[in-house]
């Protein structure tokens, strides 16, 4: 007998990202290799002390056993010592923090906890797809709310009062955010925690690209009231260099963090402690490490405003993040528009209907290639437009 699979399974669909680099794949053994502009993978190392200290700790016999759940306490200090020096936000480590691997399961761990099935939950639109998935797996609906380019990509919450808003659970929100690059407010976070707390939904903001072309990292967890209504999830992915290591956290009130663990301590059994070791030593990088990684993207920067000046496209300067979001020209498909590149160039940029109908008519150039990379796909992309 075959087993059949989950109903739940049937309500996703493979990440789209998976199914492109197949494609890739393939066209890399049939040719000219593809250039790939799409992934915000770093391609930069930690600093020389992070990997000094994992391959210290990694050097001791009693440190690769099962570990705490919660993480060591000296980690979950170190996050609350990073937070109080650059979001101004004061958090108790022994219960207010809880060490994830990798920020994107704390999306559905925190789905897992919060939402039973029929549950309501506001996601963004352009949004990051795990959102939406991780939302329909546990079986929640998904209720996409706008996100326009004449409002900043920031939620229109007049608009949301409208809506009966009375099973919605959960909102997702996303500065700065991912594809768009915005920019939240403090004005704007106090605004969403007085939403939620009015509509007795829990607001969790995804919070990994504040140190990335951003001189202001801004927490939802420094508005007043944060803690009776709202979560936030961060990670040293994009603003170490750490992307594979897979270390995150969330954070909000102990109750809120007692369901996530919950939730965790019967799916996973603790992160590697010699990474916790490292992740330490990240946390306590000076102000100099995220200004000479932003000197590095403001180049690549530049270079991605040449090639997306060569396809006709336009976009706001004052972006944040790893990622340079961008209107194509006309009203062409983002997908069509990607497709037509990645055949005629060999290069990838991501189209920006992956991210919602509101980003159909953009794409989202990735950051995390070196500058001779992308000045190799700006040649590519001349011989095809010329």
């Amino acid at each position: 007998m075959t087993p059949v699979m989950a109903n739940r399974i049937s309500r996703v669909s493979e990440y789209y990202f998976s199914t492109k680099l197949k494609q890739i794949e393939e066209m890399n053994r049939s040719g000219t290799a593809v250039i790939n502009l799409g992934i915000g993978s770093p391609d930069l190392p930690p600093s020389e002390n992070v990997i000094g200290k994992l391959v210290e700790s990694s050097m001791k016999h009693d440190n690769h056993g099962y570990q705490s759940y919660r993480g060591i306490g000296s980690l979950r200090q170190a996050f609350a010592a990073w937070y109080r020096k650059y979001y101004r936000v004061d958090l108790d480590p022994l219960h207010e923090i809880l060490p994830l691997m990798g920020s994107k399961e704390g999306i559905f761990y925190i789905s897992m906890a919060f939402l039973n099935e029929g549950d309501k939950v506001l996601v963004p639109d352009p949004g990051y797809p795990t959102y939406k998935a991780v939302t329909e797996l546990v079986g929640a609906e998904v209720i996409t709310y706008d996100l326009r380019a004449e409002k900043k990509w920031c939620p229109e919450l007049d608009r949301l009062e409208k809506l009966d808003l009375a099973q919605v659970k959960i909102m997702w929100v996303n500065y700065p955010h991912m594809p768009t690059g915005a920019k939240a407010t403090r004005a704007l976070f106090q605004e969403l925690v007085d939403f939620g707390k009015r509509h007795d939904m829990l607001v969790c903001n995804d919070n990994p690209y504040s140190f990335i072309l951003n001189d202001d990292p801004l927490s939802l967890l420094d508005a007043k009231g944060s803690k009776e209504t709202a979560l936030e999830l961060n990670s040293l992915s994009k603003s170490h260099n750490m992307a594979g290591w897979r270390i995150g956290m969330v954070t909000g009130n102990r109750a809120f963090i007692d369901h996530i663990n919950t939730v965790t301590s019967n799916i996973q059994s603790g992160m590697f402690l010699p990474v916790q070791h490292a992740a330490i030593e990240a946390l306590d990088h000076p102000r100099s490490w995220y200004n000479q990684l932003n000197r590095v993207y403001s180049g690549r920067r530049k270079r991605v405003w040449q090639l997306l000046d060569l396809l006709h496209c336009t976009y706001e300067k004052e972006q944040a993040g790893l990622f340079i979001w961008a209107r194509i020209p006309g009203e062409t498909d983002s997908f069509a528009f990607s497709d037509e590149i990645l055949e005629r160039a060999r290069v990838f940029i991501t189209p920006g209907g992956i991210f919602g109908k509101n980003g159909v008519n953009y794409i989202r150039v990735s950051l995390c290639s070196p500058e001779e990379i992308i000045l190799e796909s700006i040649k590519r992309i001349k011989q095809i437009v010329q």
